[in-house]
């Protein structure tokens, strides 16, 4: 399971610290007691057409012994692209300011990887705008307008819910994209999603920390 954490600095600069990178230590959210830092794996990220290659700390749970993957909120579960770029093509195409292929190619993405995107942002669309409606309202923001195409909808939810969310500290700074993919949980473009509002209902996140060099606390496992 993945924990996204509201990660602020760039991911050049991210993938520039490696192992040293700061992760605020969470508490599980299973059963809510803190965690240790736990080794971890890096991998590779997509971002503006280049390839880099981050570090994923783990964290362990010694009450219940459950292991999770820290990402930074610039990461969706399963998803090579950052979610800056995923959401670009999004907007573009749903916005009606152009086709996929050319979303795609000024993402540098191919084209088919933007059409799986918006594929599967349609098969959860009407369920996606629902809940971040309802986050939207929950954070003091207006009602959303119901829209014809749930897509269009989902997305003025999304950008509703962080208007709202930038009376709160530090989220205005993180970015829309950043925000979405945190409270979501990493999982905006899974197979199965799960209700955003109860995350933030529950305030289940870690709020934005600045970043500094070094990880303070944490130990490396097996």
């Amino acid at each position: 399971m993945a924990i996204v954490w509201p990660c602020p600095i760039s991911v050049d600069a991210y993938a520039a610290a490696g192992r040293g990178v700061v992760v605020p230590r969470p508490d599980c959210v299973g059963c809510g007691s803190a965690m240790t830092f736990w080794s971890g794996y890096w991998r590779h990220v997509r971002a503006a057409g280049r390839c880099l290659r981050v570090f994923v700390p783990r964290a362990r749970c010694p009450g219940c012994a459950a292991t999770h993957a820290l990402l930074p909120g610039f990461l969706l579960v399963g998803r090579v692209d950052v979610v800056a770029t995923v959401g670009a093509v999004l907007e573009q195409v749903i916005d009606g300011r152009g086709g996929v292929r050319p979303a795609a190619e000024r993402a540098g993405v191919p084209h088919t990887t933007a059409r799986g995107w918006l594929r599967r942002l349609g098969a959860h669309a009407t369920r996606l705008a629902v809940t971040w409606a309802a986050l939207a309202v929950d954070l003091g923001a207006e009602p959303v307008e119901v829209g014809e195409d749930p897509r269009a909808w989902a997305l003025a939810a999304m950008r509703a819910a962080f208007r709202a969310a930038t009376a709160l500290p530090g989220w205005l700074g993180l970015g829309r994209w950043r925000f979405v993919c945190c409270v979501s949980g990493g999982g905006l473009l899974a197979a199965n999603t799960t209700s955003p509002y109860l995350v933030v209902g529950k305030r289940r996140f870690l709020p934005p920390t600045p970043w500094t060099e070094g990880r303070d606390g944490g130990r490396d496992g097996p």
